[in-house]
């Protein structure tokens, strides 16, 4: 039996697909994460804006046209949202789950019942719920160690969908870091920073706890509050950490931090950057940015682009804001012009590539660790322990190897192999 278990959004639905797929390969399938033609189809969906959910429908429909007679099970947060969107798509769409307990698919597929099963959300979000390990990558493998939401930012619907935030167990968290195979391993959930299980155990005991892994040990996106002495202070005690930190901004304005219930000011992520370049002088700090907020004025806009050089940000991400129906911002706000959040981005991403090339250019004549990940049009790619992407002519094998930084080339740096 063939099946597709296609994944759509962030890297913690990318984790729980993985586990999905090791779960169907126990029950005898082959799983292919590609959307080719098979007997059953696990759609994994994603709801942070309107335009992925416009994409998970759209997966679906083209699941349905791959094998009109399959199996189609549809599950995550745009499932979640609007299961009566993806249902009516079709009568082999056979069951619908949500974002939470995604065991339940590999329930209904190991139960293979007969008749069409329909809607299925389950609403637990008290507890965290225990997959099968994924898929352990060679290269780089993700460790999934929380889920769910508390902030309630105004403009995500993440935290309805997802429910309360709840955590795995350290010791099982910390067994699967130690164990990982994987050249690289990125600790990762909705909200890590949040991470605390039931003994009261938080993120910087778990980093404590697998300081001495073999496997290079990164962070998926934190918050500021994470960001102390004394977790700074376990950081610098783990023997393979990556520095670099995907610290979430959204804006560099206080007012419309504010607006969207942000717990923090401009003031006060400056200065938490300026803890981590004393613990790190060579760190990374990535962000995300959302332009056009609805109360975002043209000097706020400018507060934020301010702020990319301020933090001396090593890359961004910025994207449009987007409505999303049921959170307080989609009530309260009306949507800025299109074009108007267009050209900010715009402008936006020109500062953070010079940014970046400022950050990059540091680093001619150093040494930095490379992971390899592949080998296109000649060159050996992969990322530094801090997350600068490497380019090295010739196809070299996959193990950490030390290179240096020759010149700034393509979206990173070129480097040779370092005798050292």
């Amino acid at each position: 039996m063939k099946a597709v278990v296609y994944t759509l959004g962030c890297k913690v639905n990318d984790v729980e697909s993985g586990s999905i797929i090791r779960g169907l390969e126990t029950l005898g399938y082959t799983v292919s994460r590609e959307l080719e033609n098979a007997d059953l189809y696990v759609i994994n969906t994603c709801a942070v804006t309107s335009e992925a959910e416009r994409k998970s429908r759209q997966t679906v429909g083209k699941a349905i046209k791959a094998n009109p007679n399959a199996k189609v099970i549809v599950c995550g947060c745009a499932s979640e949202k609007s299961p009566l969107d993806f249902l009516e798509k079709g009568a082999t769409v056979y069951a619908v789950t949500g974002a939470r307990n995604k065991n339940k698919v590999l329930e209904i597929i190991k139960n293979d019942s007969k008749e069409r099963l329909g809607v299925q959300i389950d609403s637990q979000d008290k507890i965290y719920e225990e997959m099968p390990l994924p898929e352990c990558l060679k290269t780089r493998n993700f460790v999934k160690i929380q889920d769910g939401c508390n902030r309630f930012c105004s403009y995500c619907v993440i935290p309805y969908l997802r429910g309360r935030s709840r955590s795995r167990t350290l010791e099982s968290a910390a067994e699967e870091i130690l164990t990982s195979t994987a050249h690289e391993t990125v600790v990762t959930g909705i909200d890590i920073s949040e991470y605390k299980d039931e003994k009261g155990r938080d993120l910087t005991d778990l980093m404590l706890a697998v300081k001495d892994a073999d496997t290079r040990i990164r962070l998926g996106s934190i918050e500021v509050s994470l960001i102390t002495e004394a977790f700074l202070a376990a950081l610098k005690q783990v023997r393979h950490f990556a520095p670099q930190f995907h610290l979430s901004l959204q804006s560099g304005s206080n007012r419309v931090l504010k607006s969207m219930n942000r717990h923090y000011t401009r003031e006060e992520y400056l200065e938490k950057c300026k803890m981590i370049y004393e613990a790190f002088p060579m760190a990374a700090i990535t962000t995300d940015i959302i332009v056009g907020f609805p109360t975002e004025t043209e000097e706020d806009f400018l507060d934020s682009l301010r702020i990319v050089e301020e933090a001396g940000f090593s890359q961004i991400h910025a994207f449009p804001y987007s409505p999303r129906e049921g959170t307080n911002a989609y009530k309260r706000y009306k949507e800025l012009p299109f074009a108007l959040k267009k050209e900010r981005v715009e402008r936006l991403l020109i500062e953070g590539a010079k940014q970046k090339a400022k950050y990059l250019a540091k680093f001619i004549g150093k040494r930095l660790e490379l992971v390899p990940e592949n080998c296109f049009d000649g060159f050996t790619e992969g990322y530094s322990e801090n997350y600068i992407r490497v380019y090295v002519e010739g196809e070299m094998e996959k193990r950490p190897t030390h290179v240096r930084v020759e010149r700034l080339f393509k979206d990173g740096v070129l480097g040779i192999l370092d005798k050292e």
